[in-house]
């Protein structure tokens, strides 16, 4: 299948489809679960973080600050209330640690972006997280100017992305999404007429995870993003 060259927007994801994030993630978990390895295995301390997590997830987010949030009351229900309080300051370290993390690009990034702007296609940014984490991803990535606008949504389902399409004015077959998520990138554009562009990432998680629907429509899959340059001069 031969995609439409002629959108009038191109959005790409932010975390692990334009920089690294979830290898970051998964260091901050295990170095958790060490914290907390008197009151379990770092199997069981995972699996009770991930559950809170997911119940927490509509009260804050996504994004550093409600998953540290969410450490700290696992850590609560895990020490059933007697978590040392030096404990809990590790813990907000930790978070604060992956705050001032590096920025550091993915592989053929620099190279899509800057291909895409000398052939003037209005490029956004599309991702969902903390609104002030995002930002300061963005500025210390030196990415920002390629990118006409950026939008940090609450979640990536259909709705939000049908919001966005509206703000952006434009119908969903003049939009391309590009990410590293099935789940969030890719499967609710599809759903709502527009296309997308999955590049997988080597790691991904868990509530991200999804099986790849059949016969999907307006859909390629590439195995690095510089493909993508290809796939639209086609």
């Amino acid at each position: 299948m031969k995609i439409n060259t002629n959108f009038e927007v191109i959005a790409f994801d932010a975390d692990d489809t334009l920089w690294m994030n979830e290898p970051y993630f998964r260091g901050m978990e295990s170095d958790y679960c060490r914290l907390l390895s008197k009151y379990g295995t770092e199997e069981e301390i995972s699996a009770e973080l991930l559950k809170t997590v997911i119940k927490n997830l509509e009260l804050y987010g996504y994004g550093v600050k409600g998953f540290v949030l969410s450490m700290i009351e696992t850590a609560q229900k895990k020490s059933k209330g007697e978590v040392d309080q030096q404990v809990i300051a590790q813990i907000l370290e930790l978070g604060k640690s992956l705050l001032q993390k590096p920025v550091e690009i993915l592989d053929g990034v620099h190279e899509v972006l800057q291909a895409l702007s000398e052939e003037r296609v209005k490029l956004i940014v599309a991702t969902k997280g903390d609104l002030l984490d995002q930002e300061r991803k963005l500025a210390k990535s030196g990415l920002e100017k390629y990118f006409h606008h950026v939008e940090v949504m609450s979640d990536k389902k259909e709705d939000n992305y049908r919001k966005l399409l509206a703000h952006l004015d434009i119908a969903p077959e003049d939009f391309l999404m590009v990410g590293n998520s099935l789940k969030s990138d890719i499967v609710p554009v599809l759903n709502i007429g527009a296309h997308a562009v999955y590049v997988p990432y080597h790691v991904t998680w868990t509530l991200e995870e999804v099986e790849k629907p059949d016969n999907l429509k307006n859909f390629e899959e590439i195995s690095h993003l510089v493909e993508l340059l290809d796939l639209l001069r086609e």
